[in-house]
């Protein structure tokens, strides 16, 4: 464990450079304490390793001095196959390299490692988009990439769901994010951060201008934030419903996965079904979404949904019977 932990801490500092005892602690998960022992213990080993002390100190390798060892397991080498996505790789253009890498990165393995890699390339397949959703075509997606990679201003015409529903923007390009075979951007505008879906944009030009990003700026860190804030808005209501036995059997494969988990923590059984209890964006989403189970449902409250649920039914009754 400590000498797989000290080939981390050498990594790491090969690849970001100069970080501090309390930095490496908490990338490592050990005490500060624990990182003074294993600088000592690399300083033995002849490591070229230095500290600076004061605010801006911290520790570093001597310039152009890189350390020989991969540190891969067998367990990291097959992970390594599974961690480019070709689909995605080939939208941003990446494709070729990723296929080159995988090639440079089989040809250094030893040959028991490049046998077990090479059957978790042919054994395991990752497909990123979402069930019954073909991947959206994003033209222009290589040459936004492109802006987010140079860090340069990108002017867009963008096509939005409310009035007005073209708007021109100069956007300050942060990142990509794939979700469910849909590309979204994550720009700064004007003032906030915001989120753009690639294929809605209809126009795209990279401007000469350069930016800087926010200091501190996390993307996957915002994407989560984003993902829990659109949910709380989106979700204003809660419903409560019954379910029979193979009504609950089939639930979480008819609605979308927040839905399906407060169910699950909400499930009590009351002798004649299962009772829970979810959120709803709104009455006529909800009517939609429960219309799906037939008469596996039945909605207890609130009484709007129930009357709304009931004159669909009386509807569809009047099509088909009569």
């Amino acid at each position: 464990m400590r000498a797989s932990r000290l080939v981390s801490l050498l990594l790491l500092l090969q690849t970001k450079g100069r970080m501090t005892a309390q930095a490496l602690a908490d990338e490592l998960e050990v005490s500060v304490r624990t990182i003074y022992r294993d600088v000592e213990s690399l300083h033995a080993a002849g490591v070229p390793l230095y500290g600076d002390a004061g605010p801006s100190g911290g520790y570093q390798l001597l310039d152009g001095y890189r350390t020989r060892l991969t540190g891969l397991t067998e367990q990291e080498a097959e992970s390594l196959f599974l961690a480019g996505l070709p689909g995605p790789a080939a939208d941003l253009g990446l494709g070729d390299a990723v296929s080159a890498a995988q090639l440079k990165l089989m040809a250094a393995l030893p040959s028991p490692m490049r046998d077990r890699a090479s059957r978790m390339a042919t054994r395991f397949h990752l497909d990123a988009p979402a069930w019954y959703y073909d991947p959206e075509r994003s033209p222009l997606l290589g040459l936004v990439a492109d802006a987010v990679w140079r860090e340069r201003l990108l002017e867009v015409s963008y096509r939005r769901w409310r009035s007005p529903e073209d708007v021109t923007r100069v956007l300050r390009p942060l990142g990509l994010v794939l979700k469910a075979g849909r590309w979204y951007l994550v720009a700064q505008g004007s003032s906030r951060i915001s989120t753009y879906r690639v294929a809605q944009i209809q126009t795209a030009a990279v401007l000469e201008e350069s930016f800087t990003r926010p200091e501190g700026f996390d993307l996957a860190a915002h994407w989560a934030e984003s993902l829990e804030d659109f949910q709380s808005r989106q979700y204003t209501g809660e419903a409560v419903i019954r379910l029979s036995e193979r009504g609950w059997e089939s639930f979480a494969s008819h609605v979308l996965p927040v839905v399906a988990k407060a169910a699950e923590e909400s499930v009590v059984d009351d002798g004649g079904g299962f009772r829970v209890t979810i959120p709803i964006e709104s009455l006529g989403h909800a009517t939609g979404m429960l219309l799906r189970l037939g008469g596996e449902v039945e909605v207890l409250h609130p009484a709007e949904l129930r009357e709304q649920v009931t004159a669909a039914v009386r509807r569809l009754a009047s099509i088909y019977l009569g």
